[in-house]
């Protein structure tokens, strides 16, 4: 019964990989999918954390300490995994995926991922407009399928460690300023 399951959820997933990455394939798409996936480097949460730093108050501030925590808990925690797990990438192992770019490393969990589900969803909690914001989030995971670097279940992965690392962020974050304003208080 489980290898049963654990054959139908492969198949799924090579399915998927399938849809997103040959049949919807298209010019439209292999010039917008990379600017899509932009949306999950650490670089651009970099920019966005400085942009929300800078210009958007306390509010702001407290929204990049968030994002760059989720971020560098991210990274780590995507890093350590993908050690752990050594999954090759799909254009690595499956003749017929068509990769847009060629990068290194392995592919369980999409880091991608994990960088857009955090970041988005604390800007969504944030600054509101919540469904938009995960919206995009999910668009950064299928630009990584599309782009044939990543099997679907890597983007659930990424999606659901990303969400984990937002909701352990906003704890810190919470727990952090909280500690700042007593400090203060007391002088």
């Amino acid at each position: 019964m489980f290898e049963d399951l654990l054959e139908f959820l492969h198949h799924l997933d090579i399915s998927l990989l399938y849809f997103f990455n040959i049949q919807m394939r298209n010019p439209f798409f292999d010039f917008l999918m990379p600017i899509i996936t932009f949306a999950g480097t650490q670089i651009f949460w970099i920019i966005i954390s400085i942009i929300l730093f800078a210009f958007l108050g306390d509010k702001g501030k407290r929204a990049a300490f968030t994002c760059l925590l989720a971020l560098f808990l991210g990274y780590f925690l995507s890093e350590s995994l993908k050690a752990i797990f050594q999954v090759p990438r799909p254009f690595e192992v499956i003749e017929w995926v068509r990769p847009s770019t060629i990068v290194g490393g392995y592919s369980l969990p999409s880091g991608h991922s994990i960088a857009a589900f955090s970041g988005f969803l604390i800007l969504g909690v944030k600054y509101g407009k919540l469904p938009i914001f995960l919206l995009l989030a999910v668009l950064v995971g299928i630009s990584r399928i599309y782009m044939g670097l990543h099997y679907p279940s890597d983007v659930i992965m990424g999606a659901l460690l990303g969400i984990l690392c937002a909701l352990v962020s906003f704890r810190i974050e919470e727990k952090f300023f909280k500690f700042l304003k007593d400090k203060y208080q007391r002088g």
